[in-house]
């Protein structure tokens, strides 16, 4: 009971704490005239040079990363040179204001505008037609927020399967303890659940690596992803260019997997009219394409969706400006969050699954 009542208390703190951390960037938005919900919520899920941790979006306590451009050679500082920069306003098309942070020190002549890197004009200003800055980019090659997710992301699986592989290096085949305990059915529920149960049993063994290397890599940077302070609170498998290459891997797979059964049904279908045969082939190619698209898609869709709902249920806070209504908001926001802990490993475990369906219908053979 002692105990229990000890890790109540410490839990408390812990949600204490990151409350503080979860809320700060509302009141600091509250602050302003008019609360931006949409503005608020693409700032949270986009990608970023700096990793915010508390205070306001500009001058609060950030964790700044390095910027790398090449424009005329490469040239390469810290963000905090725009972040800390000149706040400009230009005025644009048809009378609207736009606001940019002109870079200072070494970030001299360039300009940060909604993430995106420009070079000035000869006036030192970013030009706008519509709503959209005309100014050239230089290439760039920054660590942004999402490069160092997924860095820190690659390192801890990293660190983790070693772990693993270890222990069974030393211990040989038995009863698993610490964190081999916890991983070791996970990954047969992978071998056995996923990869077994969707490819030929005889060609199943040389795909469990990449079944596991995309399921346990989508899990856990899902889950770093509801942490919303350092090294999480990046939205990276909600990033559409992550899920595209998640998607591109598992189409290369499928594709140099295909057996001569595969491609048969594809270019010559078996039991089908000639023009029939004809009419089927590009849809059958557009099929190869469409699959690993759905992939990608849905993925990114509720992931996004998942960070979406959470912040703005917490806005409704600050849009009626009454912390009374943290008594509806907040038990939603927590139901909503808790659920997202399930979608974090539901999604992972259907992206490994379709890949595996895929996979299997190429490396499947004829039947007679």
């Amino acid at each position: 009971m002692q105990q229990a009542g000890k890790f109540s208390s410490l839990l408390q703190i812990f949600v204490f704490a990151l409350s503080f951390f979860v809320f700060q960037p509302f009141a600091h938005a509250s602050e302003e005239e008019n609360f931006n919900v949409g503005e608020m919520i693409m700032h949270h899920i986009k990608d970023a040079h700096e990793w915010h941790i508390a205070g306001p979006e500009h001058g609060g306590t950030s964790i700044y990363l390095p910027i790398i451009l090449h424009d005329n050679g490469f040239k390469t500082f810290s963000s905090k040179y725009f972040y800390h920069g000149k706040e400009v306003e230009v005025l644009g098309k048809d009378s609207v204001i736009y606001h940019y942070m002109a870079g200072v020190g070494p970030a001299k002549g360039y300009a940060l505008y909604h993430e995106e890197i420009y070079i000035l004009n000869k006036e030192g200003q970013l030009h706008f037609v519509g709503e959209h800055p005309h100014n050239a980019s230089p290439t760039d090659l920054s660590v942004t927020k999402n490069v160092a997710s997924l860095l820190f992301g690659s390192l801890l699986i990293l660190l983790i399967m070693f772990a693993v592989a270890r222990f069974y290096r030393k211990n040989g085949a038995v009863a698993p303890k610490g964190i081999a305990k916890f991983l070791e059915p996970i990954i047969v529920m992978v071998r056995d659940d996923i990869a077994k149960a969707n490819i030929d049993k005889h060609k199943y063994h040389k795909y469990v690596p990449y079944l596991l290397t995309i399921f346990f890599f989508i899990w856990i940077n899902n889950m770093l992803g509801l942490i919303p302070i350092i090294p999480g609170g990046a939205n990276l498998t909600g990033n559409i260019t992550i899920t595209l290459f998640l998607a591109f891997c598992t189409l290369l797979v499928t594709v140099f997997s295909g057996n001569k059964n595969y491609w048969g049904h594809i270019f010559w279908m078996p039991g089908i009219p000639v023009p029939m045969k004809i009419f089927m082939i590009p849809i059958e190619l557009i099929g190869i394409l469409t699959k690993p698209f759905a992939l990608m898609i849905r993925l990114f869709a509720n992931i996004t969706a998942g960070h979406i709902i959470v912040l703005a249920l917490i806005s409704i806070i600050f849009i009626n400006k009454n912390i009374a209504w943290a008594g509806l908001s907040v038990p939603m926001a927590l139901f909503i969050s808790v659920l997202e802990i399930l979608v974090a490993f539901l999604q992972g475990f259907l992206f490994a699954m379709l890949s595996a369906l895929f996979i299997g219908a190429a490396v499947e053979e004829a039947h007679h």
